[in-house]
């Protein structure tokens, strides 16, 4: 049972997976830029919706992390929407700065796959 303070309608309504975590997409809300992909739990959402900053689970550091703290390139949130099935979140920001670790401005722009189709 969860002891986040989430609405309890929003929680119900989630498809985590395993691991009790949602993909949350960050796009820049004024021109659609796809920035990253971070992950939430229910803690996580509760404090982006509550703060108006983005806060994501870290995987690999098992800890929470608010974008912007450690580099200053914050993420302000202007929306979070639930996509149709219930299992990922859209999280629209205004990114101030690099949303990527790299330093880049969007995790999307380095290893782009071309394909073979029309």
């Amino acid at each position: 049972m969860s002891t986040s303070p989430l609405d309890p309608a929003v929680a119900a309504r989630l498809k985590r997976s395993a691991d009790g975590l949602v993909p949350a997409i960050a796009q820049q809300y004024d021109t659609g830029e796809v920035l990253m992909l971070g992950w939430m739990d229910d803690e996580a959402l509760h404090r982006t919706l509550t703060t108006g900053r983005c806060t994501y689970w870290s995987r690999s550091r098992r800890e929470y992390w608010v974008k912007g703290d450690t580099s200053g390139h914050y993420q302000h949130v202007k929306s979070v929407a639930l996509d149709c099935d219930a299992d990922t979140l859209l999280v629209k920001v205004d990114q101030v700065g690099a949303a990527c670790h790299t330093g880049a401005r969007t995790c999307f722009d380095a290893d782009v796959l071309l394909s073979d189709a029309d």
